[in-house]
This record gives C-alpha cells, structure tokens and sequence, in this order.
C-alpha cells in the first residue's frame, strides 16, 4: 500500500476532507476517499490499483481526481448471500458496514483460487462480521 499525497486542501476542493473521489492515473480509474490519518491529507493506492494501472511505484505521473457522486453499492455473490442469511447479526451488520469495508470481503472472497479457500473466506468473513459491535446511530 502507498498513497498519493494532495498538493491541495480537499476542504476547499470537495466540500470535506473526507471525501469520496475517482482517481485516474495512467488512464485507470478507481474509487477512494481522501485520507487524513495525523498527516496531509492523500488517497491511498493499493497495490491492486498500482498494478492495474501499469506502475511499479517511484514513477512521476499526472493524477486527475475528481469527486465521485456515485453511489457506492457492493454485490455480493451469491454464496456469500446464502451464509450471511444463514447468520442474522451478521446479515443486519453487513448493511451497516461501509462501502469500503464491504469492497475488501467480497473481494478477498472473490480472490480466492480454490472452492476450499473461498469457503474458508466466506466462513471467515461471516464470523468477522457477525462479531462488529454495531454501529452508533
């Protein structure tokens, strides 16, 4: 993981620090959101995306960020459907988990090379999610 540092205030550009963007580089688009984790704000670059993009890291390249007013829904598969419902904490916590956090299940569970390793991460993924404390309202 790395990220790409902001050379300006998304405050001022978006409307809030944390906001949720479309990044481009390269010619790949991805979705993020602006992080500011004690230091300048930046948008993570995950590996994935690097690679995507065709970058080995330590390259100089134009970024285009623009706000993304999409709304942002997961789908997940069907197997995973099937075991959530069997689990209903885990069902109704699903919902309350942010788009990103649902991104990173689903595509672990996605990832997986082998039926066992996928049952394994959807097992996992199910347990994890059933066990979150819920979210204050």
């Amino acid at each position: 993981m790395c990220f790409v540092p902001l050379t300006f205030d998304p405050r001022t550009v978006f409307g809030k620090l944390r906001a949720p963007v479309k990044v481009t580089l390269n010619g790949y688009t991805y979705r993020s959101t602006v992080a500011a984790m004690g230091g300048p704000p930046c948008v993570p670059l995950r590996k994935s995306n690097r690679e995507a993009a065709g970058l080995e890291g330590g390259e100089t390249i134009e970024v285009r960020m623009e706000l993304d007013t999409d709304e942002r829904v997961i789908k997940p598969p069907a197997d995973f459907v099937k075991a959530l419902r069997a689990m209903p904490a885990a069902r109704e916590r699903w919902k309350e988990l942010s788009y990103s956090h649902q991104r990173e299940h689903v595509e672990s569970i996605e990832g997986a090379k082998t039926p066992g390793t996928r049952a394994r991460r959807i097992a996992r993924s199910v347990e994890a999610i059933g066990r979150a404390p819920k979210r204050k309202q």
